[in-house]
């Protein structure tokens, strides 16, 4: 005889049941003996699939983000660059652009196009079409090339720098490693930082993200929730040999874009406005040193020969001393203001310079020499094209 298991008894007791229920309601327990029972096991006691209340897994500002991108990736083009190599056109690099105007005018880096022989735009839809490079300035890394437009591609709107903040979400969309149409997000991680150009400049006012920004991203556009350009994406931070991004990332800021571009698209170029100084802001060894009564302004370590501040005047560095075990600039001017505003630091004053000044504007610089404050008026040249 044969041990009944726990399981075979669990059976066996709700067949005894089911016949003495069928019998109590007069219907026939026809088969129940040979019925096998298989228990059904639902996980956490949720009901069937196909029952299952539906979670809202997209949230408001997905849904921004979702409406954004099927909205403007079609404006985000793919741009491939070529070189002559003896007769023959091959492609070398690759990077992002966005449409600026319905008359088919692209905004990219300088550094994508700079140099090449041809250019081809690829838009969302896979249609590549030729485009000619209309004019780029290398001392803000921007570009301006240009391409037939198919029916339907709308222009991105620039939005204004004075809005950004700190902490703001904004969205990358480009063209990584190649890989088209890709958006990413994160935040305004910093502004007013100031990032090399392709020549001995800088570019002031440039925004930090988090944004994933890599190789082909550059040209692409940095845009805040509305849909607005913010920035172009032009650098990476990097670590060790990568090439890829860690976190940190640098858009040219749209105050920039606004002032750059249509030069680019009227004349090929753009003039900035040159003072001819070099030099750093002002820190507590130079203060200690040279006895300053500020704690803030821009110091002129060096002038460029025949340049502006020079024939205007300025002084920059007359000798190198050791204070508190650090050698020590001193005997330069220190700028405290430029036409009334406030100078403290010496990326201010490329600020003002870059934003709101042109070359052959007559600017006054207030600046403390030998402990005495004077005003020295100064004809901004043309900065040199390298």
């Amino acid at each position: 005889m044969h041990k009944l298991t726990r399981k075979n008894r669990i059976v066996l007791s709700v067949v005894l049941l089911l016949t003495l229920v069928s019998l109590a309601c007069g219907v026939p327990a026809r088969g129940l003996t040979n019925i096998q029972l298989t228990p059904v096991v639902q996980e956490n006691n949720l009901p069937p699939a196909d029952d299952t209340p539906r979670i809202e897994l997209v949230t408001d500002e997905d849904q921004v983000l979702i409406d954004m991108y099927s909205r403007l990736n079609p404006s985000v083009v793919n741009i491939t660059v070529y070189l002559n190599q003896d007769g023959v056109l091959d492609s070398f690099a690759q990077g992002s652009g966005f449409i600026f105007d319905d008359l088919g005018h692209i905004i990219t880096n300088a550094h994508v196009v700079h140099g090449t022989d041809g250019v081809e735009v690829t838009f969302s839809d896979g249609l590549i079409r030729e485009a000619t490079v209309v004019g780029e300035d290398l001392h803000s890394d921007l570009a301006v090339i240009k391409v037939e437009l198919p029916e339907g591609i709308i222009s991105i709107p620039l939005g204004v720098m004075d809005e950004l903040a700190v902490g703001q979400t904004v969205v990358a969309i480009g063209n990584p490693f190649g890989l088209e149409g890709t958006l990413t997000r994160g935040i305004v991680s910093a502004l007013g930082r100031t990032i090399p150009a392709l020549t001995i400049f800088s570019i002031p006012q440039a925004i930090q993200t988090d944004a994933a920004i890599n190789p082909g991203n550059s040209g692409g556009p940095l845009l805040n929730l509305n849909g607005e350009v913010i920035g172009v994406n032009a650098q990476i931070e990097t670590s060790g040999t990568s090439d890829s991004n860690i976190g940190v990332g640098f858009a040219i800021p749209v105050s920039i874009i606004r002032r750059v571009v249509p030069a680019l698209i009227e004349t090929g170029h753009y003039d900035w406005p040159w003072l001819g100084v070099s030099g750093y802001t002002v820190n507590p060894p130079l203060v200690e040193a040279m006895n300053l009564p500020v704690e803030q302004g821009a110091y002129v370590s060096s002038l460029t020969e025949g340049g502006p501040a020079q024939a205007a005047g300025l002084q920059a560095t007359t000798e190198v001393i050791t204070q508190d075990g650090r050698q020590v600039e001193v005997g330069g001017d220190v700028i405290t203001a430029i036409d009334g505003q406030p100078v403290k630091t010496f990326d201010d004053m490329l600020v003002y310079l870059t934003l709101q000044t042109t070359p052959g504007q007559q600017v006054t610089l207030t600046i403390l020499r030998d402990g005495q404050y004077q005003d020295i008026s100064v004809q901004l040249g043309t900065r040199p094209t390298d």
